[in-house]
């Protein structure tokens, strides 16, 4: 009988599934935002995703407490770089509302046509650089096309490319240059009239669809339990917009115009046609805007303030909508020409938590579609 040699192979973590933890992140400094999300995988699924903030070390919040009601609007406008208009929208209105304090007619109207104008260069960079991180390169040149013609009037009006500094407590910095509102009203319309570009090659492309339809289904109830705002949480269904559910500026007076752009799908498609339709909108709102400029009377854009500007002891909370969603500015006063406390509300803080709830179930492959498709900014995260 011959004997029986039994050989035991040791096949180490292949006999069970074994996780792997996956940093995406964080990227250099100089890069567009210092973000890390770290991934457990099982295989090619995520099974957990954790997004990691605070590698900026912006410290705005406490800056804000040693700079006066002037200084603190430079803080202000920085922190989501591509909407640098409307974040000096929230800060100087919360600090009108506890001045107590009524802008002329004139401002409220040019303050609301320059928030909608800064409304659509945000979203064109996002419907330029959405298709280019799923691998299609064209649609970010025609995005940058119009992002300049744009922004040479945002330009010419305010001094600034990205950070405008045109807000002032009490109104704007200055009246329009002599024609602005012509070549304003030509901007639009060239812009406006090259919009199908969005729609027909990259709407229209099939590998595009293919990557985003029912790619990254965002709940509504998640929409609610993370405070996702803006065109992602339209997208799930939540229809919900300051312009038009707490007027601010001269939007009361808009609702004819506007439009609320939602969806029910809630995936990775739904939150780019909420934003693209939204341009589309924004567009529209500027040329109301301008046509209501036209008929007014000459008159003042500010108001004269004191020497030392102190805002009375008390508190309150200014939001308005901004392009990537709600932010808010709540601000405390003790009396003094600089703010007791100021605390930012800003849209992508909480937007981006979400990628906690979408991301695991996710294959490795649909995790840049998902994340491409929350529109942030790593600036108004860590503020």
């Amino acid at each position: 009988m011959t004997p029986k040699t039994e050989t035991m192979v040791g096949i180490g973590g292949a006999a069970e599934s074994t996780d792997m933890v996956l940093n995406i992140g964080p990227q250099h400094p100089s890069t567009h935002g210092v973000l890390r999300l770290k991934l457990v995988l099982d295989g090619e699924r995520i099974t957990s995703a954790e997004p990691v903030i605070g590698y900026m070390h912006r410290g705005a919040e406490k800056l804000f407490e040693a700079r006066d009601y002037r200084q603190i609007i430079v803080l202000a406008n920085r922190h989501d770089w591509l909407s640098a208009f409307s974040n000096e929208l929230g800060v100087v209105l919360a600090v009108e509302r506890m001045l107590g304090m009524e802008v002329p007619p004139r401002a409220v109207w040019l303050r609301t046509l320059l928030a909608e104008l800064n409304r659509v260069l945000n979203h064109l960079m996002f419907l330029g650089s959405y298709p280019l991180e799923l691998g299609g390169i064209t649609p970010v040149f025609y995005a940058f096309r119009e992002r300049e013609v744009l922004q040479n009037v945002m330009e010419e009006v305010s001094g600034g490319r990205m950070h405008y500094m045109f807000n002032r407590v009490g109104g704007l910095k200055e009246d329009l240059p002599a024609g602005w509102a012509t070549r304003a009203r030509g901007a639009v319309a060239a812009v406006r009239s090259r919009m199908d570009v969005f729609d027909d090659l990259v709407l229209g492309n099939e590998i595009f669809r293919g990557r985003t339809r029912g790619v990254g289904t965002l709940a509504p109830e998640a929409v609610h339990a993370y405070g996702v705002s803006g065109p992602i949480a339209r997208a799930s269904g939540v229809d919900f917009d300051l312009r038009r559910d707490e007027p601010y500026l001269a939007y009361g007076e808009l609702q004819d115009t506007l439009k609320v752009v939602t969806r029910t799908e809630g995936d990775c498609l739904a939150r780019f046609e909420c934003l693209l339709e939204q341009t589309h909108n924004a567009l529209d709102l500027a040329d109301a805007c301008l046509d209501r400029l036209a008929g007014l009377p000459p008159g003042p854009v500010n108001q004269r303030l004191p020497k030392v500007l102190k805002a009375p002891e008390g508190h309150t909370y200014a939001w308005t909508e901004n392009p990537l969603g709600i932010n808010g500015y709540y601000l405390v006063s003790k009396g003094e020409k600089t703010p007791y406390r100021l605390k930012l509300r800003s849209a992508s803080y909480n937007n981006i938590q979400a990628l906690a709830e979408l991301l695991p179930g996710t294959l490795v492959a649909d995790m840049v579609a998902i994340l491409g498709s929350l529109f942030f900014v790593v600036g108004d995260i860590d503020k």
